[in-house]
């Protein structure tokens, strides 16, 4: 796989110059500011309380919204958005309710609008460093089963590729912080397995050139359509 930054990626799949985009399960907002400064105007949906608290604490780059809400009732109009992003979101969404909001993401778009799902595969060195605290093979396999019936809401597949995200991470509590901020009942089993997290990320994690430490996440894109 190729090595590639997810923020460059998005960036170069979508145009985003001037487009209207709904960003679900925006967490900290970062990924919504990023669009805003390339031309996007964004409304950034997001259900945990921590993530939105950060989220609109942040300092706005423009016009960007943020709002409590969640993918499967997205609180938008029909056919009001150009694009419509979930980025590592789609499996944090229940599985009963995947499909539902791939119909919402297709409900909002305008006619020839794109949907972006990025995921990350489930294996590779960080995969297994997080794994005894969340295994995610199964919600991540039903999202993507999920991205492959999205043709019954109207929203067919224009592409697929995969390619590898370089993550670097300051130190053990940094990767700590990363993986409870994205779900609050983590940090129970950070507690609880301590020591085995600890030995997980001494292992699996590498030096960092400019310091820090690294793991490649392999990751996955599918670009839908809706007719």
């Amino acid at each position: 796989m190729d090595k590639r930054r997810n923020t460059d990626v998005i960036v170069e799949t979508l145009a985003l110059e001037g487009k209207r985009v709904i960003d679900v399960g925006c967490g900290d907002g970062a990924l919504a500011r990023l669009m805003t400064r390339f031309g996007a105007h964004v409304l950034g949906v997001e259900c945990s309380p921590r993530q939105l608290a950060k989220a609109r604490a942040a300092a706005r780059v423009a016009d960007e919204e943020i709002v409590e809400g969640v993918g499967q009732a997205l609180p938008a109009d029909d056919e009001s958005a150009d694009a419509v992003v979930f980025f590592n979101s789609l499996h944090h969404i229940p599985i009963a309710f995947q499909a539902k909001a791939l119909a919402e993401a297709a409900r909002v778009l305008k006619p020839g609008g794109e949907v972006y799902v990025s995921e990350p595969l489930p294996w590779g060195a960080f995969f297994e460093a997080v794994q005894p605290i969340d295994d995610e093979t199964w919600v991540r396999g039903a999202a993507l089963a999920s991205v492959k019936g999205a043709w019954v809401h109207g929203l067919e597949e224009e592409s697929e590729f995969t390619y590898l995200h370089p993550m670097v991470l300051k130190d053990y509590d940094a990767f700590r912080d990363k993986i409870v901020s994205a779900n609050t009942e983590r940090e129970a089993r950070f507690v609880e397995l301590d020591a085995e997290m600890r030995e997980r990320f001494a292992r699996l994690a590498k030096p960092a050139e400019d310091g820090g430490f690294a793991f490649e996440q392999p990751m996955r894109v599918n670009l839908l359509r809706k007719e």
